[in-house]
Formats: structure tokens, sequence, C-alpha cells
């Protein structure tokens, strides 16, 4: 998949685009999904490396007025994954492990700045970095990894 691929995947919350296909098994954007990433924009997209931002939206908080824990391992998970198809995977295979550390909070209509960085991509595994900042102070709000087993197709 290509860069721009990417990019409009994310930007329209998952939906598939002529040139984005999703695949059929392990990269169906459920409703939460969808949801989640309503609003978020591509900053910069480059082989190996993906940094959105979006602002965070009302329906995302707890109860707590704090971007729910879910919404932020939810965006490791997404945004994970699509950066391990800035370096050319077919697929974003099936999630292994996602640990995520939460930091501190954030709160409605803050910006985000979430980045994930490949540190990783085998032929079987593929590991990646991703970090949520709040984009105007720099903290960092919650720091994850998350590894894959990219679906290495069969020769059967």
């Amino acid at each position: 998949m290509d860069l721009e691929s990417v990019k409009r995947l994310l930007e329209r919350g998952g939906e598939e685009t002529e040139s984005a296909s999703i695949d059929a098994v392990s990269n169906k954007v459920s409703f939460f999904d969808r949801l989640t990433l309503q609003g978020i924009q591509v900053d910069l997209i480059e082989p190996g490396r993906l940094v959105c931002s979006m602002k965070v939206p009302h329906y995302l908080v707890n109860s707590g007025n704090s971007l729910h824990s879910g919404v932020t391992g939810t965006l490791i998970d997404i945004v994970g994954a699509e950066a391990i198809r800035t370096v050319g995977a077919k697929t974003t295979g099936i999630a292994v492990e996602i640990n995520v550390t939460y930091l501190r909070s954030i709160f409605p209509t803050d910006e985000i700045e979430i980045e994930g960085k490949v540190l990783h991509a085998g032929k079987a595994i593929g590991v990646v970095s991703v970090e949520l900042r709040n984009k105007k102070t720099g903290k960092i709000i919650a720091r994850g990894r998350h590894t894959q087993y990219l679906a290495v197709s069969s020769k059967l």
C-alpha cells in the first residue's frame, strides 16, 4: 500500500476507497474504530513513521471528562497498524501484543498528536512504538507498543 492510500484510509475513518483496499479478514474497521477516527488528520507520513492529530471530541471521554483509556488503546492499535503499512507490509495482520502506559489526561477540545514509529518490520512480525502527546504542550499523554503478526500468505 502506498503512503497516500494509508493517509486516505485514516482520514476517511477506515472506509474503503478505490485505491486503498482493506484486507477482508484482518483489517475490517469496526463502528467503534470509525467513531474514534472521526476528525483525525494525517500531518506527516513517510516510510516507517506516521504522525496524526485530532481534537478530542466530547463523545470519546470518560466519566472524568478525559479521553477514554479504551480510545487511547484503539488509537495506538490503528495508528500502529497503519504505520506498518508505510514500510510496504501488504497487511497489518493480527495484534499479538499491545501495551499502553497512561501518563496524563487530555480533555475535550484539546488537540492530540499521535506518532507511530516502526521499530521492526520482518516477514512475520511488525513492532511499532506509538506516542500520544498534547499538541500544545508536547507532554506525553500515553505511550504504547504494538506487535503484530503480519499474516504470512500460505505457499499452498
